[in-house]
């Protein structure tokens, strides 16, 4: 205990003399983990949306203009022996209408200004959960197509998976980003940590001479990094929450309904702390590289 207060005061005093450097350091590590735990914290909300939206996917099966009382009957018995549907309603051209002037309020009124309802009817179509990723509803999907009154078959399921596949690939881009940035990070510190060791090359020298222990040497130096990466993952931590808090609400405003901001969720505490314990990891070790120069 009284060696680790001897390190503390050590660290604090040489982090404050070169209070410059320190901030620089800790500026370093905080932005590295920030833009890490951006990626997390984007990575994990996509993935939850995306999630809700696939137990919740539907198939709209659009109808031609001329489709008939026979046509919706065959395509109804198709829906209901498939056991792949739930549930299934029709939307006519006047439903079509109402919705679009609902969810885009801005364009309501250009549409119905058009001579005639550019909308088609259509059925909307409830999958069941459990067979929300089965295959053979493709095949359903395509089966329709061919149907006589059907125009277009447009299944939620295809989309999904392609952004999922984005998302997958923006967070490993960013995960990738935020490895380098933390590297830059360690190799700052270890920097800033050896220009205090050379400062006090002397004060070291002397303190060889009369035995002091190698730990008692280097203790002060490996303090010195552990507090600029933790105290970089603490603000990074703190700037990450108030971004969230901020943006919340604006980022569902903007995406028209389609995410709640009460769906949106901060990253998990466990998720947090290792974060923090990170970037003392990454400052300790910044700080031990630096003090094996202490010999």
């Amino acid at each position: 205990m009284r060696a680790l207060s001897y390190f503390l005061e050590e660290a604090a005093r040489s982090l404050w003399r070169r209070r410059g450097a320190s901030i620089l350091a800790a500026g370093i590590s905080t932005v590295s983990l920030l833009v890490l735990g951006l990626f997390l914290l984007a990575g994990s909300n996509a993935s939850q949306v995306i999630e809700r939206w696939s137990a919740a996917a539907e198939l709209s099966v659009y109808l031609t203009e001329g489709a008939t009382n026979e046509n919706r009957a065959a395509i109804e018995r198709a829906l209901t022996s498939s056991g792949l549907v739930n549930g299934h309603s029709y939307v006519s051209h006047a439903e079509a209408l109402r919705r679009f002037g609902a969810q885009f309020p801005d364009l309501a009124a250009s549409a119905r200004s058009l001579p005639t309802n550019p909308l088609p009817a259509s059925y909307d179509v409830r999958i069941r959960p459990e067979r929300a990723h089965d295959a053979q509803i493709a095949s359903l999907a395509e089966r329709l197509k061919t149907m006589d009154g059907v125009g277009d078959v447009r299944y939620d399921r295809r989309w999904l998976d392609r952004l999922a596949r984005v998302v997958s690939a923006t967070r490993t881009a960013g995960l990738v980003l935020a490895g380098l940035l933390v590297v830059a990070s360690c190799v700052t510190v270890m920097s800033v940590v050896r220009l205090t060791l050379f400062a006090r090359r002397q004060e070291i020298e002397i303190m060889q001479l009369v035995g002091a222990p190698l730990t008692y040497i280097r203790g002060p130096f490996i303090m010195e990094g552990t507090i600029l990466g933790t105290l970089g993952a603490v603000i990074a931590a703190l700037a990450l929450w108030v971004a969230f808090v901020a943006w919340r609400g604006q980022f569902a405003a903007q995406t028209t309904g389609l995410v709640d901001a009460g769906q949106l969720a901060f990253l998990p505490a466990t998720v947090v702390a290792g974060l923090i314990v990170g970037g003392a990891t990454i400052g300790c070790l910044g700080g031990a590289l630096a003090a094996r120069a202490a010999r």
